[in-house]
């Protein structure tokens, strides 16, 4: 029981003790009349202490059992989530491996057979995607002091070499820059990335693409915003769900699984994420870490 509970729980006691002697003391030619009042009161006293901590001190065995059921439940769906995905790549493997070999053997070279090649490719890359996902939920992970803005300019690097987009860069250096996480450095990169290709997959040579960071309250707020095509609306609430896409990114090539890896890194490292997005205007992906040294 926390000291608090403690002041509140005898906080009845408290008060009938003031009570008993008071009336003990107002008058010497009542006491004999005070006196078994007071020795009531003292009993009752007692007995409302008693209750009120028993009360209390079950209350906190009910919910810290709560909590432990609510823990638990959690973890055994995150397992069987895991299980499930370790079956579809253990069943899907095989056969894509299969049709893959046929077609790669085949002397004609029909529309038919290339599209069968296309789709499985896009197959074998969605199976090892989910491998990763299944993986990145219970693999161990490096605990060590990451800067945030070491990590924002080697992703905005990155991705001017491979796509020769200008990713804009604001982060603060006064009063000071932003402070560690604790976190694992390749996941945290890979995070941050998927979210920066995302925003020029989907936007245009000319768009803006921003990275912008700020702390806040104790914890790192990255925002990646681009100028794109945006998300419709109907579409933000799922999109970092697994295997989920917008409406209208089916001309972009794509598994679903880019933003729901970066979810399952963000709350491995205790952080959220969270997407802004208006069709035709543009996304802004907001991933917030708490500030934190090993």
């Amino acid at each position: 029981m926390t000291g608090r509970r403690a002041l509140f729980a005898a906080l009845p006691t408290v008060a009938l003790l003031v009570l008993s002697v008071t009336a003990f003391a107002v008058d010497r030619r009542t006491i004999t009349v005070s006196a078994p009042l007071g020795a009531a009161i003292l009993v009752a006293a007692a007995v409302a202490g008693a209750i009120t901590v028993v009360a209390l001190t079950w209350r906190g065995h009910v919910d810290r059992a709560s909590s432990r059921a609510e823990r638990h439940a959690l973890e055994a769906a995150a397992a069987e989530h895991r299980r499930f995905l370790d079956r579809l790549d253990h069943e899907l493997k095989n056969p894509i491996t299969a049709i893959r070999a046929a077609v790669a053997v085949s002397e004609a070279a029909t529309p038919q057979l290339t599209a069968i090649d296309t789709q499985t490719t896009r197959m074998a890359r969605l199976v090892g995607d989910l491998r990763k996902l299944g993986e990145l939920q219970t693999a161990p992970m490096e605990r060590i002091p990451v800067d945030p803005g070491g990590i924002v300019a080697d992703v905005a690097a990155t991705i001017r070499d491979a796509h020769r987009r200008e990713i804009r860069v604001t982060l603060p250096s006064a009063p000071w820059p932003l402070p560690a996480v604790t976190g694992d450095p390749d996941l945290l990169f890979t995070a941050v990335h998927n979210v920066v290709a995302n925003a020029v997959k989907y936007s245009e040579p000319g768009d803006a693409v921003e990275i912008r960071g700020i702390e806040r309250s104790g914890r790192i707020v990255l925002e990646v915003a681009d100028t794109g095509r945006g998300i419709p609306t109907a579409d933000v609430p799922s999109v970092l769900q697994e295997l989920a896409r917008g409406s209208n990114a089916r001309d972009r090539p794509g598994s679903g699984l880019g933003l729901a890896l970066v979810r399952t890194i963000v709350e491995r490292h205790d952080g959220t994420v969270s997407v802004d997005s208006h069709e035709g205007r543009g996304t802004r992906v907001s991933i917030e870490f708490p500030v934190g040294t090993v």
